[in-house]
């Protein structure tokens, strides 16, 4: 398996906090059902529920990149408070979100982002899927 320097490179960086790869990678991956796919290459990771994505992590200006799937409203509301918030990165603008890793989110709030994402996407899927997903968490 060939490892992505950039990934070694998010690993290195900060990781006392979770704002490493490793953390978050590990982090979304504990949700029921959750998987890793690189259909946009090796330097970007793609998290999907039942084949539908919820959070991919890739690099923009030499930071970290989060995208998560967002409420439109709180979306707004996260980018007049976190300048490292922005609308989503090659993303539905109006329901996708961008978190840029430079330490100004606190981790609670990355955690609580996240989770809000996975839950968004398992809202959508069939009622069957969901309780499958949901009797789990």
């Amino acid at each position: 398996m060939v490892i992505n320097e950039k990934i070694v490179e998010y690993t290195k960086w900060n990781i006392n906090h979770m704002n490493s790869y490793n953390e978050i990678k590990e982090f979304i991956l504990s949700k029921p059902e959750a998987t890793l796919d690189f259909p946009f290459g090796e330097d970007v990771s793609v998290f999907k529920i039942k084949k539908k994505m919820f959070a991919l992590i890739g690099e923009r200006n030499d930071l970290m990149m989060l995208n998560l799937k967002c409420d439109p409203d709180e979306g707004a509301a996260l980018r007049d408070i976190y300048s490292s918030i922005t609308e989503g990165y090659h993303m539905d603008k109006k329901h996708w979100i961008s978190v840029y890793f430079d330490n100004s989110v606190p981790e609670n709030e990355v955690r609580r982002l996240i989770d809000n994402s996975y839950l968004l996407v398992v809202k959508k899927l069939p009622k069957k899927d969901q309780t499958s997903i949901l009797i789990k968490i």
